[in-house]
């Protein structure tokens, strides 16, 4: 559906048969790159109304707290209009972020991979 440069990030966002929506995220999520994502993903959700929101994650190479927070906006977001919102294929290192802050439930990570710390 659209592409977005984020700085040194890119957001692609696209429909899938079953009224989801999938945006897949490269690059590094932090305070330079990442104002662009939560709207990305907060206009996404009130204009197309997706039935699950999914965030893939696979080329996400870093991410601090400001990228953390832009997921749980997302997060909120989606609960407040009544999407799902999952994040998909998580990094070691994106993963263990979301680990340790205690975020994994909530973005939808149960039963994912689990690495060793």
């Amino acid at each position: 559906m659209g592409e977005v440069a984020m700085g040194e990030a890119v957001i692609t966002t696209r429909r899938q048969a079953d009224g989801s929506m999938v945006v897949d995220v490269r690059g590094s999520l932090d305070s330079a790159t990442v104002e662009p994502l939560r709207e990305a993903l907060l206009e996404t959700m009130q204009r197309d109304r997706p039935t699950m929101m999914v965030v893939d994650l696979t080329y996400v190479t870093f991410m601090d707290s400001v990228g953390i927070s832009a997921l749980v906006a997302g997060q909120r977001a989606a609960r407040d209009i009544g999407v799902g919102f999952q994040l998909r294929n998580p990094s070691e290192f994106v993963h263990r972020q979301l680990r340790v802050t205690g975020l994994t439930e909530l973005l939808g990570l149960t039963g994912t991979r689990h690495f060793g710390i």
